[in-house]
């Protein structure tokens, strides 16, 4: 059966899973909203092998040699089904134990943002770790995928880090954009953040509407039953959103993420990724 609006948390074999499956749940279970758990078994990674075979030789060497080759490959692949398997049941168990009815679980072979964007049209959000498997045991606090799938995909994501906190305090990074507008709108309409409340933060450059384009997103979500405690402050967004996140105590922090080109951000660097290090909590990102 089709299940539209679904909660997709894709998790891979790391401890960070733990963390996905945890928001995920609670995301699920705030918006009544399906879950699966998608694991994306990379084929190529599966079918390296370290043995060197450059000296074989014989008669039917090279036929012997693609044999052995084969049957390797298959029982790696059967390998890595079975432990995907065992370790998607678990996080199936975690989420049930924590309030979620009939969590799916899946296994695809395949790339990350191309797997991900074949399921967008059924997603309402997205989750997944700011670090991953190939993370695990290097120094870097944001995975190389991070940038990738976001840029892939339209709907929102949620970047979560190491450790769960149940959400009790919210913050918009609101910029009066067209993005940052629509996640106003979006928070106001959803039931994820119900009860919640939603601070509002414009920082940055300071310019003549921004106290009307301030207001409009306090209205918006006052109006929708949200307190909302709000803040201008001009000056460096990332160190101001960064300070405010710790002085207010906010657990998830929204904001409108890589809005300029992939080269621009190579040559120049990413606010977004600058602000996910500085903000180092789970982060709803939205294009």
């Amino acid at each position: 059966m089709k299940k539209e609006n679904k909660v997709l948390a894709c998790v891979d074999q790391s401890r960070f899973a733990d963390y996905v499956a945890d928001y995920a749940t609670w995301a699920a279970r705030r918006m009544t909203a399906p879950l699966e758990f998608l694991h994306i078994i990379d084929r190529h990674l599966e079918t390296a092998n370290s043995k060197d075979h450059s000296g074989t030789i014989g008669i039917d060497a090279q036929e012997h040699l693609l044999t052995a080759l084969s049957d390797e490959d298959e029982s790696r692949s059967k390998a890595a089904r079975e432990q995907g398997r065992l370790f998607l049941n678990r996080l199936r168990e975690r989420a049930v134990a924590a309030g979620v009815q009939s969590p799916d679980v899946r296994q695809r072979y395949g790339h990350l943002e191309e797997t991900l964007a074949e399921q967008e049209d059924d997603v309402c959000l997205f989750v997944l770790g700011r670090r991953g498997e190939s993370a695990e045991h290097t120094q870097r606090d944001l995975g190389r995928h991070v940038e990738r799938v976001v840029r892939t995909l339209h709907k929102p994501i949620l970047a979560i880090t190491e450790g769960f906190t149940e959400p009790r305090r919210v913050m918009i990074a609101f910029d009066g954009g067209i993005v940052t507008r629509r996640g106003v709108k979006m928070v106001a309409a959803s039931p994820l953040f119900k009860d919640l409340p939603v601070h509002l933060l414009m920082s940055g450059k300071e310019s003549q509407g921004s106290p009307k384009q301030l207001e409009w997103a306090r209205k918006t979500l006052e109006s929708a039953g949200f307190d909302t405690p709000t803040y201008l402050i001009p000056g460096d967004a990332e160190s101001i959103i960064a300070k405010t996140v710790k002085d207010q105590e906010i657990d998830i922090l929204i904001m409108g993420a890589y809005s300029h080109s992939a080269l621009r951000s190579l040559l120049f660097g990413s606010k977004t990724s600058d602000l996910l290090r500085s903000a180092k909590i789970p982060t709803l990102l939205l294009r």
